[in-house]
């Protein structure tokens, strides 16, 4: 790498050293390596020097590079490109001269890698699917994005590593985006804690603790921001780079902050909820935004430790829009956002259950909130208490709208999180979310149930109040 121009770094010279490091007889010490590390940092590099090295040192006859997305995969071909061009002489756009071995250069799509003219050896890119593994039977296999790696693709790729007989896997990731995803990633975490698999290298730099508990953490701790960036003050990353990324990603209690770069994992949740979480991921739509009215849900956890306020809309194709409006610790703050809320968006209803009311009845009554006067006829900005009934008929809507596939969310984590955990419970013949039982906080997903059933319930009779009012003028 410092022939290209490109020096390791000491902890990624020793990352190398590790996923290098042989037995008596010849074989990798490290049949799988893990190298968990914030984004930016590098990690990348410690593929491209194993990568290289095998390709031009080794004598590996096939080394596959996959990222989740093209563009990942891409990105990490140019980059090779550029080292192979450094490492040697340019003799033609496809082609490089390196110390008396031609290296071919493939640009076609799909077909993007690098080959040796003399001895066949290979560098292919490739953007992961279900069954990307197949086909391919590599000596070295770099799985970029590793949080988006999943059993299927692992249960592809394992199978055809058994005809080679010094075969090597390289993991390479900054942590899950959710807790009910990266399986793979969280089985090598569980493997690489508890220790005991002399063949699997692993090494995690985030910083203690899970991301649901960061508001727990002192987030502005330098010394935290070391412990997860091994590139900090060596070049790459420095102090002032990441005290404006955590100005600038301080919205949403610093989530993406706290895992993108300290390295805080997502507390796992693994199946067993009341939604099919395979459903859930097709109904996301990252761009999704809702036309014309909104009612509002709020929820607080029964700790009282978080509170959550969700919104529902429709948006201009006829369908269904959610999203979590704000998330945050503690209640004291509930009020003057829903004030903001009303200012700015004038919703047709604000809904929240009957223990909810009851706490914060006093402030909401002076803030200006207030229950229908009519119920058949209600106005914008009403207030509606939940019955154990409605709250039922929240539930099972918002159970029914997830397979119906009837709306759209954006992706957020602490509803995704919330509804991966969520699970159900029978009070006599009603059925309503379980509070205490789930494996997440459930208030997101109330939050969101309770603007949806609101939105259904109370849309139409808002609309036509407005409407006869106006008749009345004329």
């Amino acid at each position: 790498m410092e022939a290209a121009g490109k020096p390791l770094e000491q902890w990624q010279r020793d990352a190398v050293e590790l996923m290098m490091s042989t037995r008596p007889d010849g074989k990798w010490c490290c049949y799988e390596y893990c190298e968990w590390v914030a984004r930016q940092n590098g990690k990348g590099g410690l593929g491209e020097a194993r990568a290289l090295t095998g390709f031009l040192v080794l004598g590996e006859e096939l080394i596959i590079w996959s990222a989740h997305e093209y563009k990942t995969a891409m990105e990490a071909f140019r980059r090779m490109r550029s080292l192979i061009r450094a490492l040697g002489e340019v003799v033609s756009e496809t082609l490089v001269d390196v110390d008396g071995v031609m290296v071919k250069i493939s640009n076609t799509n799909g077909e993007e890698g690098f080959e040796r003219l003399d001895n066949g050896q290979r560098i292919k890119f490739v953007a992961r699917s279900k069954s990307s593994g197949r086909g391919f039977s590599g000596d070295v296999n770099v799985i970029d994005e590793a949080f988006a790696f999943t059993s299927d693709q692992q249960d592809a790729l394992m199978p055809t590593l058994i005809a080679r007989p010094n075969a090597q896997i390289i993991y390479l990731s900054s942590p899950p985006l959710t807790g009910d995803a990266g399986e793979v990633m969280y089985e090598l975490k569980d493997r690489g804690e508890r220790g005991g698999d002399d063949s699997l290298g692993y090494r995690d730099w985030g910083i203690e603790g899970d991301l649901e508990d960061r508001d727990k953490m002192n987030l502005d701790d330098h010394q935290l921001w070391a412990q997860a960036n091994p590139a900090l003050g060596l070049g790459r990353v420095t102090l002032e780079t990441i005290q404006r990324l955590r100005k600038a990603m301080s919205a949403k209690n610093a989530l993406g902050f706290a895992r993108e770069v300290l390295g805080l994992w997502p507390r796992r949740l693994q199946g067993g909820g009341a939604i099919n979480m395979a459903d859930w991921a097709k109904l996301l739509d990252a761009d999704s935004v809702r036309d014309g009215d909104i009612a509002v849900g709020v929820d607080i956890a029964p700790e009282r430790d978080y509170a959550a306020i969700g919104m529902y809309g429709v948006r201009s194709d006829g369908i269904g829009h959610l999203q979590i409006v704000d998330y945050r610790p503690g209640t004291d703050w509930i009020l003057s956002r829903l004030g903001e809320i009303r200012s700015a968006l004038n919703p047709v209803v604000f809904v929240m259950g009957r223990a909810v009311f009851a706490s914060l009845e006093a402030d909401l009554e002076k803030a200006g909130f207030a229950k229908s006067v009519d119920v058949d006829q209600p106005k914008y900005g009403d207030l509606a208490v939940t019955s154990s009934l409605e709250m039922s008929a929240a539930t099972g809507n918002m159970l029914d709208a997830v397979r119906q596939g009837s709306f759209r969310h954006k992706g957020q984590q602490e509803l995704d999180s919330s509804a991966a955990g969520a699970k159900t419970k029978l009070t006599g013949d009603t059925l309503v979310w379980a509070r205490k039982d789930s494996a997440a906080d459930t208030c997101p997903l109330v939050a969101v149930s309770l603007a949806r059933w609101g939105y259904e319930s109370r849309a139409h009779l808002v609309r036509a109040a407005v409407y006869d009012v106006l008749e009345s003028v004329w």
